[in-house]
């Protein structure tokens, strides 16, 4: 069982940074491949990033989005810069133990509560 936490969402004009941050449970974090997701209201799920060894990013966020982890911290981290209006978003953290980066939401296991992302105009 894999617990995790995130944090560091907020309010933030467009063009600013936020810093996303998600620490998990347990003593097996570098074995999983970690992701970030997000969900506007009235939209579906979305992939954001992924990271296990390598990254995976979606071409929506590539460029402007850096997906880090620390294992000894177990922390998975979302680095966005110049932030749009349409980034407003829930952002989740997700685990899975496939060594294949995925998008997929429905191959990841562990879920987080979501941290609330807020760009302003």
């Amino acid at each position: 069982q894999v617990q995790l936490v995130e944090s560091g969402g907020g309010l933030v004009q467009a063009g600013g940074s936020l810093r996303l941050s998600c620490v998990a449970s347990g003593r097996t974090f570098s074995n999983y491949a970690m992701g970030w997701f997000r969900q506007a209201p009235g939209k579906e799920r979305e992939f954001v990033a992924a990271i296990r060894r390598s990254t995976y990013y979606a071409d929506s966020v590539k460029g402007r989005f850096t997906i880090s982890r620390d294992n000894d911290k177990n922390t998975v981290y979302l680095q966005m810069n110049s932030l749009k209006l349409e980034d407003t978003a829930v952002y989740y953290c997700a685990a899975h133990l496939s060594v294949v980066l995925t998008s997929d939401p429905a191959r990841y296991v562990y879920w987080g509560q979501g941290t609330q992302v807020t760009v302003s105009s």
